[in-house]
């Protein structure tokens, strides 16, 4: 009963939500395409330096000088929940929700640009590459992402409905506290991200590079 219930609350915060889960996927798609084609514009100076910077970090992956994996997890869960965190807050001011489609876009520009880069000077083997040390975590920390801010957006036209268009509407304090409840859930899944970023990712890496490069 209780999973029957359960499955319930989540497809009907689906259907309820689903025009603007459409909207900030779009949002993040366009990011992602934009990041992409950003590559095209860089000078050859540009992305030589660029292209350097990562030989030297391939080489460092290969011969294993980078972080432990102990900091590289707590580095990667400090960044994300940061970034999930400015999203919560934003959605509790209400007026920072401009700014969470900003960031959305900016994270969808990042791993577009990531992957367009490494395929644009690496070919199939930066295709591979951008497979093994990008879409790991990113199944994770994407999904995160859309459903936080989907969340903070959601909270905030709640929000305003209350305090300038006067609908009554459900208590705040219940709504809220599902607000935190799923900000805690996000960092929860964060962690798991961080695990595959900080043991997986870098062994998925090492195996490539050493067979590409």
């Amino acid at each position: 009963m209780k999973k029957k219930m359960y499955q319930n609350v989540v497809a009907n915060h689906f259907r309820e939500h689903s025009s603007i889960y459409l909207f900030v996927i779009v949002l993040f798609l366009m990011g992602v395409i934009f990041g992409a084609v950003v590559v095209n514009s860089l000078s050859l100076t540009q992305k030589d330096d660029l292209f350097n910077y990562l030989t030297q970090f391939f080489g460092q992956v290969a011969s294993e000088q980078v972080a432990a994996p102990k900091d590289l997890f707590q580095q990667s869960l400090f960044h994300n929940s940061k970034f999930i965190g400015l999203i919560w807050l934003l959605g509790i001011s209400i007026i920072g929700m401009p700014i969470i489609l900003v960031l959305l876009f900016v994270k969808g520009m990042v791993v577009g640009f990531t992957v367009g880069f490494l395929v644009n000077q690496m070919g199939l083997q930066g295709f591979i590459l951008s497979f093994v040390s990008v879409l790991p975590q990113n199944l994770i920390i994407i999904p995160i992402f859309i459903i936080t801010a989907t969340f903070a957006l959601a909270f905030s036209m709640k929000m305003i409905k209350r305090q300038f268009m006067k609908k009554i509407s459900s208590p705040v304090m219940p709504l809220f506290g599902r607000y935190v409840f799923a900000f805690l859930a996000a960092i929860i899944c964060l962690g798991g991200a961080a695990g595959i970023e900080a043991y997986i990712s870098p062994a998925l890496m090492k195996s490539v590079i050493e067979s590409v490069i």
